[in-house]
């Protein structure tokens, strides 16, 4: 009361004191969470709404300096407008995506300018870290309209991407087909008795569905195509090449 606030720290135990000259002043430096909220821009000028967690207590060696400076109520007095001040300085370096893209080291850049201005006021932050990150509805409407953008093009690439494919098929079959009735032609023109050939193959086929049928049918040769006595054909043209050749010998 006399010669004002002491520059000495006492800490925890016994300690004496002359009555009515002196009286204590006791802190709390035990380490306290604060949550903080603040409405700040980004660089892409879209508002943000942050949440901090600041786990602060004060230096205990400068409590003396903290009380003719602040009082008790420091971290009240003092967390508020140094947070404030440090989220929107930074994240304007940021847009919206990098927010969430970056959020370890947005969160970094921030615990490292935040525990910088709070030495400032003779305080130690023990940590910080961002909590919550609110975007504006315009911003998250923009958002899912991209991503049903990007999505439908994506399904549209995948659409071009099976039509191409299919025309491929298509081309490859035609080929095909074309080849093999190139090759079928080729065959009957040079032996006569492969269409002979093809009508037993049919005859076989139909006989067997017939027979595995449980209904009865009468067919006569000419519906099982087994009427290969009406064609004409060269014998000579079925042998062997060697065989035909051969002439008889006398």
């Amino acid at each position: 009361r006399v010669s004002g606030v002491m520059d000495e720290v006492l800490g925890e135990g016994l300690h004496f004191r002359v009555p009515w000259f002196q009286y204590p002043i006791i802190y709390d430096v035990r380490t306290k969470p604060h949550r903080i909220t603040s409405l700040t821009g980004t660089k892409d000028l879209q508002m943000v709404n942050v949440s901090l967690r600041v786990l602060s207590r004060p230096q205990v060696n400068s409590l003396p300096t903290i009380y003719r400076n602040l009082g008790q109520d420091y971290d009240d007095r003092v967390l508020p407008s140094i947070v404030n001040e440090v989220l929107k300085s930074e994240l304007a370096r940021f847009n919206a995506a990098q927010l969430i893209t970056q959020r370890d080291r947005v969160s970094d850049m921030i615990r490292q300018r935040l525990t910088e201005r709070a030495t400032e006021f003779w305080l130690a932050l023990d940590d910080v870290s961002i909590t919550d990150l609110g975007f504006g509805s315009e911003y998250t409407a923009a958002v899912e309209a991209k991503q049903v953008a990007q999505q439908d093009a994506q399904r549209a690439a995948l659409e071009v991407e099976r039509a191409r494919q299919d025309r491929q098929r298509t081309i490859v079959n035609a080929e095909g087909e074309a080849k093999s009735a190139a090759l079928i032609g080729e065959a009957v023109k040079q032996n006569p008795g492969f269409l002979n050939l093809r009508r037993i193959e049919a005859a076989r086929s139909i006989a067997g569905v017939v027979a595995n049928s449980t209904n009865r049918v009468y067919l006569d040769s000419n519906q099982l195509l087994l009427n290969v006595g009406e064609f004409e054909y060269d014998s000579d043209k079925l042998k062997p090449a060697g065989e035909a050749k051969q002439k008889p010998q006398s």
